[in-house]
């Protein structure tokens, strides 16, 4: 059990840290990311929605279709180690599943079910595993994805194991929306309105009203600038 137990804390830190570095590298809303418990549509991620030797990745849009978001360098390698060290049963399994014990045992019981599985029987499986997550995982039984109000708790609980101080009138932590706004304003100091209207997918009109304090600058600075920022994140 010690190991199983090592496993699922070995998982669930490499999907958090995915999940940081997605949002703050992609500039992906987190409703286009994530599942959407009001909406069938938005089902969180998949991994058959990625296209790792591309850089790219498919999600359902604000505009309600589906369109590619690109997948910069630092996101694309520190997914391919996650998904191997998670290895999903199918490319259909969600990128960011959720590990709430509740919903997975759900999940695991009514699926087993199905399988003709007896109860005593599945009680006796379960047994057999630390989390249901990692059960999941040997059965090919897929989770959900987790919702948007799960990243916030899980950017929540980061934050505040980090001990960072956030002087903001409407949350205390690292909201999901921060990484959008931080890549919005390197793009525009980069490329300029136009094209990071196009990455952010909103209008030049919305993009040149928001970012209206970011003045374009040398590519060169940005970029130095975005490398020190990746550098630093991979050493910690």
């Amino acid at each position: 059990m010690n190991k199983q137990r090592a496993r699922y804390a070995a998982l669930k830190a490499a999907r958090d840290r995915a999940l940081v570095f997605v949002l703050a590298y992609t500039a992906v809303r987190v409703g286009e990311l994530l599942r959407d418990p009001n909406d069938p549509r938005r089902r969180g991620v998949r991994w058959e929605d990625l296209s790792l030797d591309d850089g790219s990745m498919d999600v359902y849009r604000k505009k309600q279709q589906w369109d590619a978001a690109s997948l910069p360098d630092p996101v694309i390698s520190l997914l391919r180690s996650y998904r191997q060290l998670m290895d999903p049963a199918t490319k259909r399994w969600p990128v960011f599943p959720t590990f709430d014990q509740r919903t997975l045992a759900e999940l695991v019981e009514e699926e087993l079910a199905e399988r003709g599985e007896r109860p005593e029987a599945s009680t006796e499986c379960r047994n057999e595993y630390a989390r249901d997550l990692l059960l999941a995982l040997d059965e090919g039984i897929r989770p959900l994805s987790i919702t948007t109000d799960g990243a916030r708790s899980i950017l929540q609980r980061l934050s505040e194991a980090a001990e960072i101080d956030i002087d903001h009138p409407k949350h205390d932590y690292l909201a999901p929306h921060g990484g959008r706004r931080r890549m919005g304003e390197v793009l525009v100091r980069a490329f300029g309105y136009t094209v990071a209207a196009r990455y952010l997918d909103n209008s030049e009109e919305m993009v040149r009203e928001r970012y209206s304090h970011t003045e374009a600058g040398k590519l060169g600075d940005v970029a130095t600038e975005a490398l020190n920022e990746v550098d630093s994140l991979n050493r910690t």
